[in-house]
């Protein structure tokens, strides 16, 4: 398993490492500039005093005296001097000097090759006493000091950075404390412990994890509240049709006559309509708080919306009406969504039309609305968004199968499509009026 932790100390300790080396990488590079211009400028003074002492003598090789021999180590006593005249001859040198003429014929820097070393010297030509006057040092001295300085910020880098990994872990280690409060919060509560999490001094970084978390708990707390609602619903609609099948059934084998108990088998298939229409409305809400995506393809909405009314158990004495527009109406969209708006819609307007009523569909001038109508009771203008809700029987129904789901799941199938819903009364004040506007884009015609 990854660490986070471990992670980001290998990050942090190889940028350190990275950064230092750079650093003396670049220290090196420059101190190097720096220390080839400072020994030039002391090879060009010192080259300037020995002449200044050959011109101040009687004579050339009385001037140049002898020097101690070089110190390993000592950058000072490194300096070799030689003094030659233009024919050719040595007239005098250090004692660390070597016998080979390190002067070029031209004044000024110059790099030498002598007895298989290279030299930087520095070279003064005297035309008036015939002479030139050389002082110069080994390169290899110059790497090896600028390779002690390059050294002397490198090892420290080394012994320092088990200390700064250390430091590093450590602080890492603190910087993520308030996470493992946040584990440790959570992994002490039990499975019905949905509260917000809310850990004192969290930091910014973390708060979006927090506040996410928290989010989620939010939804699991309310698909978990729906999920009772629903059942607790589902118990009490359920105890009452099953206790009127019981009691029609107890009426049917009791019964002294064919017609009582005639009677008493239609209200238990009405009992049965009833609770399968319930089951079949739960199972349909459960489909669509899923949320899971349908396949879409192209719908004629006039087929859809027969097979709808076809497949259902419909009032002898209400007429159906579907506008001939429909056949020709074309759509790409989610057929099941399509079917579980228009069954309950239909099946809403069906149960609430009048006794010898009618159910009108249509579809709207424009072609992008659907409109069902029907002539029941209508609804409340108090009541025209309450009865979205789930469960809610709006008070002038006048059927008492309802569940208060049918709208519900209109609603959440208009959304599933696009759609929008729109609810209103009929402008004759006869029933209700149920448009469904879909998304801009008008259904084809075939």
């Amino acid at each position: 398993m990854s660490s986070l932790r471990r992670r980001l100390f290998l990050i942090l300790l190889t940028a350190t490492g990275l950064i230092w080396l750079s650093a003396v990488a670049w220290i090196g590079l420059v101190s190097r500039s720096e220390l080839e211009h400072v020994l030039d400028t002391r090879l060009q003074e010192a080259a300037r005093m020995v002449h200044s002492l050959v011109m101040a003598g009687d004579g050339a090789a009385a001037a140049f005296p002898e020097t101690e021999p070089a110190l390993a180590g000592s950058y000072e006593r490194q300096l070799s001097c030689q003094v030659w005249s233009f024919d050719g001859r040595l007239i005098a040198r250090s004692s660390g000097a070597p016998a080979s003429e390190m002067a070029s014929d031209r004044e000024g820097f110059a790099d030498r090759e002598v007895n298989g070393e290279t030299w930087r010297v520095y070279t003064i030509v005297d035309a008036q006493k015939g002479i030139r006057v050389v002082v110069g040092d080994r390169v290899g001295l110059r790497d090896r000091l600028v390779l002690d300085l390059i050294a002397g910020l490198a090892v420290p880098a080394v012994l320092v950075l088990p200390l700064l990994g250390l430091l590093i872990w450590w602080s890492l280690g603190q910087g993520l404390r308030p996470l493992r409060r946040v584990a440790a919060d959570i992994a002490a509560r039990d499975g019905e412990d949905m509260r917000p999490v809310t850990p004192e001094g969290a930091p910014s970084e973390i708060r979006p994890l927090i506040g996410a978390l928290d989010g989620l708990f939010a939804k699991v707390e309310a698909a978990r509240r729906h999920e009772r609602d629903i059942t607790a619903f589902a118990a009490h609609e359920l105890r009452t049709p099953l206790a009127g099948l019981k009691t029609q059934a107890q009426v049917a084998l009791a019964a002294p006559d064919d017609g009582t108990r005639q009677q008493a088998l239609k209200q238990i298939l009405l009992s049965v309509d009833r609770t399968s229409r319930l089951v079949r409305q739960l199972l349909a809400l459960a489909r669509l708080d899923s949320g899971s995506p349908g396949r879409i393809e192209e719908v004629r909405i006039g087929d859809a919306l027969r097979e709808v009314v076809d497949a259902m158990p419909h009032r002898s004495d209400v007429a159906v009406d579907i506008d001939p527009a429909l056949d020709d109406a074309l759509r790409a969209l989610d057929r099941e969504a399509l079917q579980l708006l228009l069954r309950n819609l239909h099946e809403n307007a069906v149960q609430h039309a009048r006794e010898g009523g009618r159910v009108r569909w249509s579809l709207a001038g424009d072609g992008r609305s659907l409109i069902v109508e029907d002539d029941g009771p209508g609804i409340a203008d108090d009541e025209m968004e309450l009865v979205r809700q789930r469960f809610y029987r709006g008070k002038g129904a006048r059927v008492s199968a309802g569940t208060g789901l049918g709208l519900s799941i209109s609603d959440q199938s208009a959304a599933r499509l696009g759609a929008k819903l729109h609810l209103g009364n009929r402008a004759d004040a006869r029933g209700l009026r149920v448009e469904i506007r879909f998304p801009p884009g008008p259904p084809g015609h075939g």
